[in-house]
């Protein structure tokens, strides 16, 4: 089943002048046909201004389609009346935790979302309780968030997300902010959500070798979708992502060009293992 359905979605930004008429306009996404199944783990790519973040924002209701439609969980974001469950059902992580983060202690932070649900407080610290759990932060629950590493806090905010038992996450960037250790240990244990609780995960990322593991990539560019497919199957037409100016996993990127330079190998090549043993063989 779907999760998360788009039509002919388009989405324009407004200027305003000083009189509050509209000056001038610009089109961040423009008829975006998206589908998502329930439970997959979905990357999206683009360069600055493709469009990405701007799609995922429809996702958690955050911008309304100037045009076009997008359902989550079979229900339309344009339904004002459903806005909450539909945030309830698709949470958002920002780029930067501090953003989301307000509690002065982690296991508060991470109450704090069913608490506003109205949330009978029994079952809010059993939430606490397994959202920390699910992304290794148990042991800093009585932490204060400004004494935690980037990804700890990265981590922190997922949970509060979490907490509110939600049937997707989206990722905007999540690990921009954060060192290859910290980036490491958010995607594990992102990958862990989706694989043990089913959860339908959407991230947004720049970093190439994040989104080997998806069922499924989008590649935008000027607002449109222009290719989709499987990792192995994007990263297959190393020359195509070049032309929207994305780079390629550096282990496919060397198999590339050892192919170009006459070696037998396969197109699509995403780790170094595959690699070597395409090599021996």
């Amino acid at each position: 089943m779907e999760i998360i359905k788009s039509r002919k979605l388009k989405y324009e930004y407004v200027k305003y002048d000083d009189n509050g008429q509209p000056c001038e306009s610009y089109t961040a996404v423009k008829d975006v046909d998206f589908d998502v199944k329930a439970g997959q783990f979905i990357s999206i790519l683009g360069h600055n201004g493709s469009g990405k973040s701007t799609l995922a924002k429809h996702i958690n209701a955050l911008l309304l389609p100037t045009e076009g439609s997008i359902w989550i969980d079979g229900t339309d974001t344009k339904a004002m009346d459903e806005l909450w469950k539909i945030r309830q059902k698709a949470g958002m992580v920002f780029q930067n935790p501090d953003n989301q983060i307000i509690g002065t202690v982690v296991e508060e932070d991470v109450g704090f979302g069913p608490e506003n649900m109205g949330i009978p407080t029994g079952k809010i610290w059993k939430r606490v309780d397994k959202s920390l759990e699910s992304v290794g932060m148990t042991a800093f629950r009585h932490r204060s968030p400004n004494k935690l590493s980037g990804g700890q806090k990265q981590r922190v905010a997922i949970a509060g997300v979490l907490a509110m038992h939600p049937k997707c996450i989206i990722l905007d960037e999540p690990t921009a902010m954060l060192d290859p250790n910290g980036r490491k240990e958010v995607l594990a244990a992102v990958h862990e959500l989706n694989k043990t609780e089913g959860i339908t995960v959407i991230l947004i990322t720049h970093y190439m070798e994040e989104v080997i593991d998806s069922d499924k990539v989008f590649v935008m560019d000027q607002g449109q979708v222009v290719m989709e497919g499987t990792p192995r199957e994007i990263f297959s037409r190393v020359e195509e992502l070049k032309k929207y100016r994305l780079d390629v996993p550096q282990v496919t990127l060397l198999a590339h060009e050892l192919k170009k330079a006459g070696v037998d190998l396969p197109d699509g090549i995403l780790t170094t293992k595959e690699l070597v043993d395409k090599l021996c063989h």
